[in-house]
């Protein structure tokens, strides 16, 4: 099984996915689920390749889905790589290449487990699905959010979904998630006056006017930390000036700010404070903003009817692993974002990831098989037991 899951790695991880191009990944995937009887229905829009595949339709009494992404971000420089990226090279058992942890070999793990449990238990009471998008690297505009307001709209029922975002951290299963914290994007434009910068009395320079409102900013608890998220971050991202010369002093600069805020704290009240604290520094700016994503949790609402798939995920990590798991809810924003619309409970498991995003991202083989043990195990928790 190993070397199966291995090999669909490889052909995944030498499709040039970048987002949210997916150069036939799906098609891949699609491949091996129409062999299983699975009801594959395609939602591409525009440059994103979207797909939901159901199996067992009859059965509507419960159903998981795995939710993942084929697309990946541009590997960087090439040069920089031990192997090509998109060569997918296994050696010294760990396999190397874009998209390995994020997360095509947990696509990989999470397919061969569908299957066997399929082909052993094909009398299985419920549904076994798949959404799988081109579009989440990117701007996730027509990805994961496209098809779950389709599902919505045909009034799908789905109540339980694992996404397989490389959330472990040194072992498999050593750190899940049922939740993010929310993303705000913010663009604060300083107007000042263009000038040279011999003759820096008749200029207003913004780069001067900003810092000392930017050192304020960094000092700020925007909200603390609780058992479910960390605190509340802001990050100064970049700072922009169109000026090329070195001899003036530009007129306007843009502020690069990111805010991934917990459920301490609503993103108005974020623009809120932030406005004000500006307005004490700054006379002429200009702030606009972009909701990325709210903070999400995903809790268990029907507990006397439906079984809790925190408790599920983390006894099936125990079982395979012998590992607990930690539920801490940090990191980046997810497709979970759109997935809770559904009112299914989530948990993001999959693969270590210190290597994502980075050259020379890896994966050690025996990660890919290990995963896609505890993914086997959590569809037999969740039909049979």
């Amino acid at each position: 099984m190993l070397e199966k899951i291995i090999n669909l790695t490889k052909k995944l991880v030498e499709c040039h996915s970048i987002s949210p191009i997916d150069s036939g990944c799906q098609n891949i995937l699609i491949k091996i689920l129409k062999k299983l009887n699975f009801n594959i229905e395609l939602m591409n829009i525009k440059d994103t390749n979207n797909f939901w595949a159901i199996h067992n339709n009859k059965f509507i009494t419960k159903t998981l889905v795995f939710a993942g992404h084929t697309d990946v971000v541009p590997p960087g420089d090439v040069k920089k790589w031990l192997f090509d990226p998109f060569k997918a090279i296994l050696n010294n058992n760990i396999l190397y290449g874009r998209g390995v942890c994020d997360m095509k070999g947990s696509l990989a793990a999470m397919i061969f487990a569908a299957k066997k449990f399929i082909k052993k238990y094909h009398n299985y009471n419920g549904r076994i699905a798949f959404l799988i998008t081109s579009d989440e690297e990117g701007t996730a505009t027509n990805g994961t959010i496209q098809v779950i307001n389709n599902l919505l709209k045909k009034k799908e029922k789905l109540n339980f979904c694992i996404l397989g975002e490389p959330t472990s951290n040194k072992f498999i299963g050593d750190n899940i998630k049922n939740g993010r914290r929310g993303s705000l994007n913010i663009q604060l434009k300083i107007i000042g006056v263009q000038g040279h910068v011999a003759y820096h009395d008749l200029a207003k320079n913004p780069i001067h006017m900003v810092i000392p409102l930017l050192n304020k900013l960094l000092l700020i608890e925007w909200s603390k930390k609780n058992n479910l998220f960390p605190a509340t971050s802001m990050q100064i991202t970049k700072i922009h000036s169109d000026i090329a010369n070195n001899n003036i002093i530009p007129g306007n600069i843009i502020i690069y700010i990111n805010f991934r805020f917990n459920n301490e704290i609503c993103y108005k009240n974020i623009l809120q404070i932030l406005n004000n604290i500006i307005k004490k520094y700054i006379i002429n700016y200009k702030l606009t903003w972009q909701l990325s994503g709210l903070p999400f949790l995903s809790i268990n609402k029907n507990y006397m009817r439906e079984k809790n798939l925190v408790e599920i995920v983390k006894k099936s990590i125990y079982s395979i692993n012998n590992i607990y798991p930690s539920l801490i809810n940090d990191g980046g924003t997810s497709d979970g974002r759109f997935i809770i619309k559904t009112n299914a409970q989530i948990v993001e498991l999959g693969l270590i990831n210190s290597s994502i995003h980075k050259i020379n991202e890896c994966v050690k083989i025996n990660d890919l098989y290990i995963l896609y043990k505890i993914y086997y195990q959590i569809i037999k928790e969740i039909f049979l037991s």
